[in-house]
């Protein structure tokens, strides 16, 4: 029920449930499927009983990995065709039972295998990653899905100058929904590109928090999902339903339009208090050429209420859904919900990947009475759990120490009017909302060129800036979101000191190792004669 990501690019938001035709789409990236938690055994009644997996099919590389599983490139030796292969290692599952509460705690990860292959295996639609087979051997599971080689949507978002609302609305979640399935995961990272052609297929992937439900049931399913895209009625421990997933669409909608997302605290209780009172808006300049459609559409899925909120058979027929809308947008090259609050294993204190870094489900995934969530009867949710110190956090400190420390040298350059510097620090594709443009949205280099060339090399006054309240949002390992504002010191024409403030985010993308400013936004009056980037 992605909604319908598909369209010449697989549009992003079109709810459909057959292959999405009627819909514009864009596609959606990712190295591998996905990896999930991991299980010993499969329910044979529902999963062919195949021969030892190498006998079948030979491993090349790896594609991702997670803390119980590695996926890698395979070939099935009969026909030579490619797949992707979760391989699961069921004996740290074990292990991790013995850790954490034993058998019964395996009992449950071996449940949530069995649960995954069985969604997949229901779910047939060109727009959700395939699975193929299910194999047991001793001590590892193999799942082997589609080979899925685009990438992610939210790289996709990043590489992008700018993103239109023709190419946001394309993904497939009716579908899921048509099969009583939930699938309370649904971010950027789990919407994937079938190939890195242009207007290659969009697929939904990653099943492994995925429930199934009875029609319109609600009933307290567990904490699951990644913080960012948590709805209320989830943060509340109320009875929940399909009515999630389209809460999440909403999120991702507000991001692929204007690349941040419409709630974020690096306090993770303030996030949740955000989304409960669904205090988010549309700040301008970026949403002033959003269409009021794809306002209203982002509004019915993010309605507090999951009894008003819109379905995905009501999002089908919404007037911007149909529409060939083609306006362009700000893409801000992306800027998802920040992942820097993660879950850590408690069990051997590693830090997974998709399955267990960037999002959380309760150990018990029973559905329980919502009278029971909140004592002890029910797990707590692993988010709740203090992260602990460690690696992880010193990398996340350093990480954001970068990027204060870059964003500082672009400034430098701009002061000095160093053009050559300010080049080495930016993407030649350099995308910008600033005053001096006029609410307009600039590509490349010119534009700054002709302030550096005419304006800065020449300024011989002295400049002093200083950058107050720097918040850095770290967007995976390659990206991040520095948010400040800028307060500059300067002499005017008449030799009296003056003082301009702006407030200023910047994208960064890193490249080979090196880190580039990829977009920013500038809010405020010019500040200064000499006040441009």
């Amino acid at each position: 029920m992605l909604l319908s990501l598909s369209s010449s690019l697989s549009s992003p938001l079109c709810f459909t449930s057959s292959p999405p035709e009627t819909c514009a789409r864009r596609p959606l990236k990712r190295e591998a499927i996905p990896p999930s938690l991991p299980c010993t055994s499969v329910n044979m009644s529902t999963v062919p009983i195949s021969t030892r997996f190498t006998d079948e099919y030979q491993l090349f590389e790896e594609l991702g990995k997670g803390a119980f599983s590695i996926v890698r490139r395979c070939s099935k030796k009969s026909t030579g065709q490619e797949y992707a292969a979760k391989i699961i290692n069921t004996k740290k599952l074990s292990a991790r039972g013995c850790h954490v509460g034993s058998y019964q705690q395996m009992e449950n990860d071996h449940q949530k295998l069995d649960r995954e292959a069985r969604i997949c295996r229901l779910l047939k639609h060109p727009n959700i990653v395939r699975l193929h087979d299910s194999i047991s051997e001793e001590g590892f599971h193999y799942l082997v899905f589609d080979l899925v080689t685009g990438g992610e949507l939210f790289e996709d978002i990043v590489a992008r100058e700018y993103y239109s609302e023709a190419d946001a609305r394309s993904w497939s979640v009716s579908h899921i929904h048509q099969h009583d399935i939930v699938h309370r995961d649904l971010k950027p990272e789990n919407l994937l590109l079938a190939s890195k052609m242009k207007g290659a297929a969009v697929k939904l992937a990653d099943f492994g928090l995925a429930i199934e439900v009875q029609a319109e049931q609600q009933a307290w399913f567990g904490f699951a999902g990644t913080p960012g895209y948590l709805s209320p009625e989830v943060l509340r421990k109320d009875p929940y339903g399909k009515p999630v997933d389209i809460w999440a669409c909403g999120v991702i909608l507000y991001i692929l339009l204007v690349g941040y997302p419409p709630f974020w605290d690096e306090d993770q209780h303030k996030l949740y208090q955000q989304i409960k009172a669904g205090a988010y808006d549309f700040p301008s300049p970026e949403w002033d050429t959003v269409t009021p459609e794809a306002k209203n559409l982002i509004n019915q899925m993010l309605t507090i209420n999951p009894a008003k909120r819109i379905t995905a058979d009501q999002a089908i027929n919404h007037p911007w859904v149909c529409g060939a809308i083609l306006t362009t947008m700000l893409v801000s090259r992306n800027f998802q919900e920040a992942q820097t609050t993660v879950v850590h294993n408690p069990a051997d204190g590693t830090k997974g990947s998709t399955e267990s870094c960037n999002n959380t489900e309760e150990e018990e995934m029973k559905a329980c009475p919502p009278q029971e969530a909140a004592n002890s009867s029910c797990p707590a949710p692993e988010s709740a759990l203090p992260p602990p110190a460690g690696s992880s956090r010193t990398l996340q400190h350093t990480r954001k120490q970068e990027i204060i420390k870059m964003t500082e040298q672009l400034i430098e350059a701009i002061n000095n009017g160093d053009f050559e510097a300010y080049t080495r620090i930016c993407d030649p594709g350099l995308t910008s909302f600033e005053p001096e443009a006029l609410g307009n949205l600039v590509e490349g280099m010119d534009f700054h060129k002709f302030y550096f060339e005419n304006l800065l090399s020449k300024n011989s006054k002295p400049v002093h800036t200083t950058i107050l309240n720097p918040h850095v949002h770290l967007i995976g390992e390659e990206a991040a979101c520095i948010a400040y504002i800028r307060l500059t010191q300067f002499m005017d024409a008449q030799g009296r000191p003056r003082s301009c403030q702006s407030e200023e985010t910047r994208v960064w993308h890193r490249r080979d190792a090196k880190w580039l400013n990829v977009h920013f936004h500038c809010s405020g009056a010019p500040a200064a004669p000499l006040h441009f980037a």
